[in-house]
């Protein structure tokens, strides 16, 4: 089976697109064409994908990259057996190209309830947006092959869904944690916590443990990040692969995910959680409903209130101060995504859909 894999909008390093996806594909055989905005992003295709670079569709400038991708897909449309999209942008690459194989779209988000996480869209704007949102999913569900990353994101479609839930690779063993060194893997942004993460850096570096921030910031927290790093209260390491990234959380005191009361993270399982617990380190989590279910169910964590930095550095010194029921949260939390959120426990169902959906038999 010969794949293609777009997207215009996520790193071309995704976690989920490149290192669950399109692995479990090359895994399982199968051969994966990848277009992505390489160039855009400053990465370089992996040897085990054949690379397409397309535009990058950021802020309002979308229409190029939508275009490209239209184009790439009409001149492989008779050399695939399947595609895969993963921005609603997509939407429009794909709709309408006649003779075309079967298109999947996998949901990564509530696209209508990030409206509101996107400042270049105009308030006046977002109503009607949202409403068109609405409209444009209705419609890829008539036409098109739906995956889902929430369960939650069921209802809002008529019909069922394979669920491919953001799991992680759990590795055989992992280092207990230590006590100098709190993390946090991911998109940064305000509404992801970037101002409480440099407030709790403040309060803990008296205490000289370290926060240590990865992933790549949006416009409005570079500067607010650049400048905490320059008075050396944090560490920040830009986008990183995600298989290099992972291994930065082995031994840290613990983990953060400070996300605010947003919709479209209501019910959303952060993926940095289960990362999180992977590695065997507790979690300290604002309670977002799945990430405090997921972390109350395994006793894995702190739960702290919203937009509360003075709360998190106090959970971050109680685990310090308790290196026994630091290890036992880290030991719970690995041993739960082990035997409940290892990727590979779900890839071989999702490989399995798609050879289904491109009629190839084994």
């Amino acid at each position: 089976m010969h794949v293609l894999v777009m997207t215009v909008v996520h790193n071309p390093e995704d976690a989920r697109i490149l290192h669950r996806q399109i692995r479990a594909l090359v895994d399982a055989g199968h051969e994966v064409t990848y277009a992505a905005s390489f160039t855009a992003h400053g990465v370089v295709p992996r040897p085990w994908v054949t690379g397409v670079d397309l535009p990058r569709a950021a802020q309002r400038k979308r229409m190029s990259a939508t275009w490209a991708a239209r184009q790439l897909f009409k001149r492989m449309r008779n050399k695939v057996d399947l595609v895969v999209i993963h921005d609603p942008e997509l939407l429009f690459a794909v709709w309408g190209v006649r003779n075309a194989p079967p298109v999947v779209w996998d949901v990564h988000e509530d696209t209508p309830a990030t409206l509101s996480l996107k400042p270049w869209l105009p308030s006046f704007l977002r109503p009607p947006v949202r409403f068109f949102a609405r409209m444009l999913e209705g419609t890829a569900e008539r036409y098109l092959h739906l995956l889902l990353a929430e369960t939650a994101y069921a209802g809002r479609f008529k019909h069922a869904h394979l669920i491919v839930p953001n799991e992680t690779w759990v590795p055989d063993s992992v280092t207990p944690p230590g006590d100098d060194r709190v993390v946090y893997l991911g998109w940064l942004s305000r509404a992801r916590g970037v101002t409480e993460a440099v407030e709790v850096a403040k309060l803990l570096q008296p205490y000289r443990v370290a926060v240590e921030l990865i992933g790549y910031a949006d416009p409005q927290s570079r500067p607010v990040l650049n400048q905490a790093v320059t008075e050396g209260l944090l560490e920040w390491r830009d986008f990183m692969p995600n298989d290099e990234a992972l291994k930065r959380l082995d031994g840290a005191l613990a983990g953060l995910s400070l996300l605010h009361d947003e919709p479209n993270y209501r019910h959303s399982m952060p993926t940095k959680i289960v990362e999180y617990m992977a590695h065997g380190i507790p979690v300290i989590t604002t309670p977002s409903p799945r990430a405090v279910e997921l972390v109350e169910r395994y006793d894995s964590g702190i739960v702290v209130p919203w937009e509360d930095p003075k709360a998190v550095a106090q959970a971050v010194l109680t685990l310090r101060d308790d290196v026994r029921e630091r290890r036992a949260q880290g030991a719970r939390g690995y041993a739960a995504a082990r035997a409940n959120h290892h990727w590979p426990n779900s890839a071989k169902r999702f490989v399995s859909q798609l050879e289904s959906w491109a009629g190839v038999t084994r």
